[in-house]
């Protein structure tokens, strides 16, 4: 009886024993939870937040770097993808196509041989006319058709994407002084080919002294000025002996028409030289703008002497005709030519947006006709105002 009461009083101890350490443990789990619960300081914070924020960086580096190589690898002047050209149209329609550009360019197409430069460091650029101008053309139709007396011959290129507008620009013309161009691109291409110098000296002689235009004539035979000088006599006041000395020098008037037709100009001939007040030496407004858009393109002749004959052409002092037709800011670089019973001007323009085209026209007029020089004008005014305005469809 004793040892049963002994031993339930142990139990009754041991059991008063867990329940302690049971309390304890729930009182100490408690007070960890208060403690996990209450707010932490500013200082914790701030170093929690900076913790992440660095740990972001070190990503961040490190995903740049991986980028970095990759991108170190590629090649970024090439395409990623391939390029796929997919052809609108069918073989017939495309034929049908050329056939109508064909009827469109044919009065117009270019020469089948092809001129290399003098200069072999040069890829001359193709010569290529592409559509007529027809709402151009209609403006100038009608007011060519207000001067029934006079015979017009006009050629205009666009030089940025070779349409043109021709009246009557295939008909040969008496050429007057413009065919000092054509004189002139031929010395600068023997120039380019080392066979002239412009500090060269050349001598007035007899032969090639010459009466009318220009104030050469009237030093001493056997005066000598550099060749350069006389160039720029030759197209600046054009300079009829200017012209002589320079026909002679490239070889003669037999040795220049072979060149043109190598240049395939159709109707630009020599006969005789300056001053030629008949009208034997011969052009057309085609043939001058074919040869001005030739030299443009940087073709017959080196790009540093195209800048030198542009930069005398802008010099030209007869400003009468084409340039009565232009807004003060626009620049030409043109020729003029006029033996009373025929006017004529060519050049390149340039208007102040940037845009550059050709243009040749050419008046046969009673003699003196001051309406000869109205009609260019007009026609140079008509023709600025349509390039100034003019935005090319895209087919």
């Amino acid at each position: 009886m004793s040892n049963n009461h002994s031993n339930t009083e142990r139990n009754v101890t041991d059991l008063n024993k867990r329940r302690k350490v049971v309390r304890l443990k729930t009182v100490n789990s408690k007070n960890q939870m208060e403690s996990n619960s209450l707010p932490k300081s500013p200082e914790s914070l701030f170093n929690t937040i900076f913790n992440y924020i660095f740990r972001l960086g070190i990503v961040g580096v490190g995903i740049g770097s991986i980028f970095g190589t990759i991108l170190a690898n590629i090649d970024l002047t090439k395409p990623l993808f391939p390029t796929v050209k997919i052809p609108f149209l069918t073989s017939e329609a495309s034929n049908s196509e050329t056939a109508e550009e064909s009827k469109i360019t044919e009065e117009v197409k270019p020469p089948n041989n092809t001129v290399t430069a003098t200069n072999n460091n040069l890829t001359p650029a193709p010569l290529a006319f592409s559509q007529e101008l027809m709402p151009l053309r209609e403006k100038l139709l009608k007011l060519t058709a207000e001067y029934q007396d006079l015979k017009t011959s006009a050629f205009f290129v666009d030089l940025d994407n070779g349409a043109f507008v021709n009246l009557n620009g295939i008909t040969p013309v008496a050429a007057a002084s413009t065919i000092k161009t054509p004189i002139l691109v031929a010395f600068l291409q023997d120039v380019d080919a080392g066979k002239v110098r412009l500090d060269e000296m050349l001598t007035m002689t007899e032969a090639t002294k010459a009466p009318e235009a220009g104030n050469m004539q009237y030093q001493p035979l056997g005066t000598q000025y550099t060749a350069l000088k006389v160039i720029e006599e030759m197209m600046i006041n054009s300079d009829n002996t200017a012209t002589n000395m320079i026909i002679e020098k490239v070889g003669g008037a037999e040795a220049l028409n072979q060149r043109f037709k190598e240049w395939g100009l159709e109707a630009t001939v020599i006969n005789n030289y300056l001053p030629d007040m008949e009208g034997t030496n011969t052009t057309s407004a085609r043939d001058l703008a074919q040869l001005l858009m030739k030299v443009n393109q940087g073709d017959l002749v080196s790009l540093r002497s195209r800048d030198r004959m542009l930069n005398i052409m802008e010099r030209v002092v007869t400003r009468t005709l084409l340039p009565q037709g232009l807004e003060p800011e626009a620049i030409i670089y043109h020729k003029t030519g006029d033996i009373g019973i025929i006017l004529g001007d060519a050049g390149i323009i340039d208007i102040p947006s940037g845009k550059r085209y050709i243009g040749a026209v050419f008046v046969q007029r009673p003699y003196n006709d001051v309406r000869g020089r109205t009609l260019i004008q007009d026609i140079s005014r008509t023709t600025y105002q349509h390039f100034k305005w003019y935005e090319p469809r895209n087919n």
